[in-house]
């Protein structure tokens, strides 16, 4: 798979530290946001995402599986996520 091409439905996340709005298109955007952008490393639920990221990068899961992952960890971590529509 490509990691830099749309695989999923988009979810915009605004992190606090800094306030920066970020949004997440690609396997490669998670792949940054979650070892740059993210506030905490010590969550269970941002394990999950860093792994799920991996596994999906690697064609073993659905992007979309990822995408759940993402979001689980993104409230974990107090991050509020939106669905971002393309019209």
């Amino acid at each position: 798979m490509n990691w830099n091409t749309s695989a999923f439905m988009p979810v915009g996340l605004a992190l606090r530290d800094p306030a920066t709005h970020k949004i997440v298109c690609t396997l490669g955007d998670a792949a940054q946001i979650l070892i740059k952008d993210w506030p905490s490393d010590d969550g269970g639920e941002y394990v999950a995402a860093v792994k799920a990221c991996v596994d999906a990068i690697g064609e073993q899961i659905a992007p979309e599986q990822f995408r759940e992952a993402l979001l689980r960890a993104a409230d974990e971590a107090g991050i509020a996520a939106l669905t971002v529509v393309h019209q």
